[in-house]
This record gives structure tokens, sequence and C-alpha cells, in this order.
């Protein structure tokens, strides 16, 4: 006996259609293998921001030790290195200046820079056929900027003596400085400086304009040093940046350096003055800073940095005779004590940046990590 359900029109039996329900499972099975595609790719999502989050919490840690890790207490050799430096940079300067009147500032340049270049090259052994087109950029401006600052430098001392001009110059730091600090503070800094300037200089007719100009450009070239320098830090390893700059800068002081030794053949005491400034003013301070930044901390060597213009003020009265008034040595404490604040507050700012870096990272991790 058949059942009637099987049965269809007239009595014949039904012939049962399953692709329809093939077609449902298949779409059952489909919505199924997307739900589980998308969760699959949620989770990968969320992986990868836990990856991201782990990578920022480890590059944070690791800033934090290199900070914790650095030296905790100033060794006094370190303090002895800073010392070093800058009675170096500034009494190779003075040094220097006795050959002005045989070969003028800029023959007293072009010696030191080929001293300085080839130590820094014998130093920092860069290797220059390596170096990509990003890399040669930045170390080419860093060279620039560092023969003209020091061109400018030691035109302006022989105008306006060796206090004063590195006091100026010293206005090109102390901006980078205040720059990179969004600190109220930073407009008290400023407002302090500017005062030692007003002090320093006492615009009158009688002043040297040119002089006080030529200060102010090297100051404006440090500046411009000093964010290059961390460009080619970033591109170039090691000191193989700063090599490459000396040796450029020093290359390029070649036609210039014949051409003024050829006008103004100089006189063996000259030259020996010029290439004092060159070790002195270079060579000295370029590896005692080296081995000083391993010995202490580096937020204690830029202050100890911000005594170069009384370094620069004590050696120009005692060896070059300069007459300083109450006055001028008011302008320059004026500067040094904007420039050592200013220092104080940079690192403030980027040890509280650290942290709140570490907490969002924190955050952003233990979330993700909660949810899953």
């Amino acid at each position: 006996m058949r059942h009637p359900e099987l049965r269809g029109g007239a009595g014949e039996p039904a012939r049962v259609d399953h692709r329809d329900q093939v077609a449902e499972v298949a779409q059952l099975h489909g919505v199924r293998a997307g739900i589980h595609t998308s969760s699959v790719s949620l989770r990968l999502k969320m992986h990868f921001v836990n990856v991201q989050a782990t990578r920022m919490l480890t590059a944070v840690d690791t800033e934090i030790h290199a900070q914790t890790t650095a030296p905790a207490r100033t060794h006094p050799a370190g303090v002895a290195l800073m010392v070093a430096s800058g009675l170096a940079s500034q009494s190779g300067a003075a040094i220097g200046s006795f050959a002005f009147d045989a070969i003028g500032p800029v023959g007293v340049v072009a010696v030191r820079q080929w001293v300085a270049g080839v130590v820094l090259l014998a130093v920092g052994r860069p290797r220059l056929r390596a170096f990509t087109r990003q890399q040669w950029w930045p170390v080419l401006g860093l060279a620039a900027m560092f023969a003209v600052m020091n061109v400018s430098l030691y035109s302006a001392i022989d105008r306006i003596g060796l206090g004063l001009a590195v006091t100026l110059e010293f206005l090109g730091p102390l901006a980078v400085a205040l720059l990179g600090s969004r600190q109220r503070a930073t407009v008290a800094c400023a407002l302090l400086a500017a005062a030692g300037i007003v002090v320093l200089t006492r615009p009158q007719p009688s002043s040297d304009a040119v002089g006080i100009g030529l200060a102010l450009l090297a100051a404006l070239c440090w500046a411009g040093y000093i964010l290059l320098n961390r460009t080619v830090g970033r591109r170039v390893p090691g000191v193989a940046g700063s090599a490459a700059a000396g040796a450029v800068s020093g290359l390029v002081y070649v036609p210039v350096g014949i051409a003024v030794l050829v006008a103004h053949p100089p006189t063996p005491a000259a030259l020996a003055c010029a290439g004092a400034a060159g070790v002195l003013a270079s060579v000295v301070p370029f590896l005692a800073d080296l081995l000083a930044l391993r010995r202490v901390p580096a937020h204690l060597f830029g202050i100890f940095m911000s005594g170069s213009p009384v370094y620069a003020a004590t050696i120009g009265a005692v060896v070059l005779g300069e007459a300083l008034g109450p006055l001028d040595w008011l302008g320059i404490v004026l500067v040094v004590t904007a420039n050592t604040v200013a220092v104080t507050l940079g690192r403030r700012a980027r040890a509280h940046s650290t942290t709140i870096t570490a907490i969002a990272a924190a955050d952003c991790a233990g979330t993700n990590r909660r949810k899953w």
C-alpha cells in the first residue's frame, strides 16, 4: 500500500526535489561561515592591536630603562671632562684670535676645519660610499651649518670680543630648547634671555652692528646644526654622520684656505695658533664630550654646557685682556640662567611625555586583553 503523502497527481508517486533543501542548507552554512570568518578577522585585528600596544610598551620601557640606567650619580671624571671641554673650546678660540692679524678669521677657520676634518675621519671612520641619498642630504646640511657657524663666530670675535660673541651665539641652542618645550615657564626664559641680550649689547650708535649680526648668524647656524644633527643621528649610525660632515666642511675650506694663505702668507706662529684652535676648539671638545656623556646624566651635561659664555668671558678677560663691566656680566648671567632653566624644563617635559605614553599603551593593551 502506498502512502497518500507520497502520491502525486493522478495517483502517481510524487518526486521530491532536494535542490531547495540543499540550497537552504548551503545558505545556512554560508551564514555560519561568514560569522566565523568575521569573528576570526576581528580576533586577528584585536591581536594586531595587542601586538602594537606591546611593542609600544616595550619601546617606552626601553626608553625608561635607558633613562634610569644612565649615570645616576655624577662621576668626578665626568665633571672634569665637561669642564675641560668648555675650557678647551674657548681657549682654542682665544688662541686662534692671535692669528687674525696675519691670516684673518677666515684663514684661522680654514686651518681649524682641516684639522677637525682629519681627526673626525680618523675617529668616526665613516663609510662614505655606503651612504644613501637620504643620509647624504642632512650630512651636507650639517657640514654647511658647521662651516658657516665657525666663520661667523670667529669674525664676530674679531669685532666684538670673545665673551659677547659666544654669549650671543648661545642663543641658538637656547632657542631650540625653548621651542621644544610647551610649558608656560618658557616665556619667562625667553624674556630673561631677551633682557640679557639688551644688557649685553646696549644698542647705541657706536655699537658694532656687524659684529652682533655675525654672532646672531652663528647662533642661527648652531640651532640648525642641533636640529640637523638629530636627523643625522637617526639616519646614520654612531658618529659616522658627524665625522662625514666635518670632513666635507674641511674639504670645502681647502680652496678658501689656499686663497687666503696665498694672499696673506702666514707666519709659523700664525699657523701654530690656527692649528691649536683646531685641536682645542674641535678635537678636544668632541672626544671629551663623548667620554663625559658616559659618566654623567645628559641633562647635567646640558646644564654644564650652559656655562660656556662664562668660560668665554673669563678666558677673554684673562687671555685677551677683554674688559667686561658689571652690566656685561649681568647680561651673561641672565642668558646662562635662561638656558639652564630651559634645559631643566625640557628634561621634565620629556619625562612627562614618556610617562603619558606608557600609561596610554598599558591601558590600550589591558583593555584589549579584558575583551578577549
